[in-house]
């Protein structure tokens, strides 16, 4: 990935409150070629996801002083098509007791806030001030208020933060919206109490002042604290020119495949109150995957929930505000906090997942989001490999093209699987490989990275996840994009979605297909991207 990196000047005040261990690791390059990392920084949650005068603005959970997690700051970074990125300075910074977590953005066009002019408005940060000592606030979390003048590059904090403070320790991560209802515009703002498994609601003519609305929550999953929620409106697919809402809630622990994980409800939201679909609760109410057992597994009924990502590194999941084109683009942290901050990369750890494009589609068990990559256009020579109607041999594995050292790699499959399992094996050196598997009789595509490359470095990262696919008119089709440290997985047009980090070692490129007889390889495409 191309950088442009302004490296940040010291934001704390407090320097000797600061944890400034830096951990590091001999190992070979592993920075992705197209998913977003800081330069020599930890990195976590996406934070002030927005579309402002050409530029995507990607603000993010940030140590600027080492790669493990600490001194909460916002870091930046900007971009004009959501796959090449440039790094810039800190934007908002920690300081005097005060750590910025997570939080959003927006433009506030008519100066609501007043925190600009008529003629030079400005953009504005809305974030959870989480207070420690020596600050007055020291063990709450509170919203507060930044302002840009200059199009989101620097930030000047509001002098009557916070505007909104419940006393909780737990209050945080506050997404707004502009909403309408009949008596007008207003800004929405949903924010999480966290250890309630709650959402709450808020409106605001000015951004300051904020009148409560409603709260939603426990439901579904819950063996977790709640974070990072989302609610925005998607096209109606069963209603031309009706809109439903998507209320997203980021738990951890409890996620489906274990560890930190994203859910998303599908609904109506009134102006006051969102009210989740029949078909988007569970029957038997919130589940613990560590709870009393029942007629339905905790397992099961957990698979049950609606997941954003079924993998292991897909959290934090928020969308960009005002983004052009159609759907809404979410992007999410591509990691686990269950091993997070001794993932074997040096000196940045942790990136971001790629941006997907997702919308509501219609389904048999009710309307559900598909998310399609946001990937850089492929120019000519970057197909590697095509193939059509090929029959699978028993037990002869199928080539597919290397995967390069110098970019990132997409393969496109559309495959009619006989009874026998379908076995796809990635970054393959003759032993390790990761390995995915799609079992028509129980109708579960899984992800197996126990053998992967380094897995060694914690207890929890080797892994396999399964969830159910089921073909449509006997078709698999899977889109995967092979990046240097994951693998991304699409299937039946981003219905389901699976993210995996995998840290393959050298000499292993190799990937292959294999079917039972009577399988056969509707079509294949292998892309370089870069």
């Amino acid at each position: 990935m191309p950088f442009n990196v302004s490296m940040p000047h010291n934001p704390c005040a407090s320097l000797d409150t600061l944890d400034l261990t830096r951990v590091r690791f001999e190992t070979p390059d592993r920075r992705p070629v197209l998913h977003y990392t800081a330069a020599s920084t930890w990195l976590n949650d996406p934070n002030g996801l927005i579309y402002h005068h050409g530029l995507y603005h990607l603000y993010y959970q940030n140590n600027p002083f080492g790669n493990v997690w600490g001194n909460m700051s916002w870091g930046h970074a900007t971009s004009v098509d959501l796959v090449h990125w440039d790094e810039h300075a800190v934007a908002i910074p920690c300081e005097d007791g005060e750590a910025i977590f997570s939080g959003s953005a927006v433009f506030d066009a008519r100066n609501t806030s007043r925190l600009g002019t008529a003629e030079q408005p400005p953009l504005v940060a809305i974030y959870t001030s989480a207070y420690e000592a020596p600050h007055p606030l020291a063990g709450r979390q509170a919203q507060s208020l930044a302002y840009s003048l200059d199009g989101g590059f620097t930030w000047t904090k509001f002098a009557g933060n916070p505007v909104l403070d419940r006393a909780s320790s737990d209050f945080r991560d506050p997404k707004v919206i502009r909403c309408q209802d009949p008596a007008g515009d207003f800004w929405l703002l949903v924010a999480v109490e966290a250890l309630e498994r709650k959402v709450v609601l808020y409106r605001s003519e000015n951004l300051r002042d904020w009148e409560f609305l409603s709260e939603f929550g426990p439901a579904n999953a819950i063996g977790g604290v709640w974070e990072c929620p989302d609610l925005f409106p998607l096209p109606d697919p069963e209603r031309p020119g009706r809109q439903k809402w998507v209320l997203l809630v980021n738990l951890n622990p409890g996620g489906v495949a274990g560890g930190s994980g994203g859910q998303y409800f599908v609904g109506d939201f009134d102006g006051v109150r969102f009210t989740p679909d029949h078909g988007s609760l569970l029957a038997e109410g919130p589940v613990d995957a560590d709870g009393p057992a029942s007629d339905v597994s905790p397992a099961r009924r957990l698979a049950d929930c609606l997941w954003l990502d079924h993998g292991r590194d897909c959290y934090a999941t928020v969308s960009f505000d005002s983004a052009p084109g159609e759907g809404r683009v979410l992007i999410g942290w591509m990691s686990n906090w269950d091993y997070a901050v001794q993932t074997p990369t040096d000196p940045w750890r942790s990136g971001m997942t790629l941006a997907r494009r997702a919308a509501l589609v219609s389904t048999p068990d009710g309307l559900r989001l598909a998310q399609q990559p946001v990937l850089p256009e492929s120019g000519a020579g970057q197909r590697l490999q095509r193939a059509r109607d090929v029959a699978l041999e028993p037990g002869e594995p199928f080539a597919l093209a290397d995967f390069p050292d110098d970019a990132a790699q997409r393969i496109r499959l559309a495959v009619r699987p006989d009874a026998a399992p379908l076995t796809l094996r990635l970054f393959d050196d003759g032993e390790r490989a990761a390995v995915v598997r799609y079992s028509p009789e129980e109708g579960v595509l899984s992800l197996d990275r126990r053998s992967s490359g380094d897995v060694a470095f914690h207890e929890k990262f080797a892994s396999v996840e399964r969830v159910r696919v089921a073909p449509s008119d006997g078709v698999l089709r899977l889109d995967i994009i092979l990046d240097r440290g994951s693998v991304e997985i699409f299937a039946q047009d981003g219905l389901v979605v699976l993210t995996d980090l995998v840290f393959r070692g050298p000499g292993q490129v190799g990937a292959s297909l294999t079917g039972g007889a009577g399988a056969v390889l509707d079509s294949l495409e292998v892309d370089l991207l870069s």
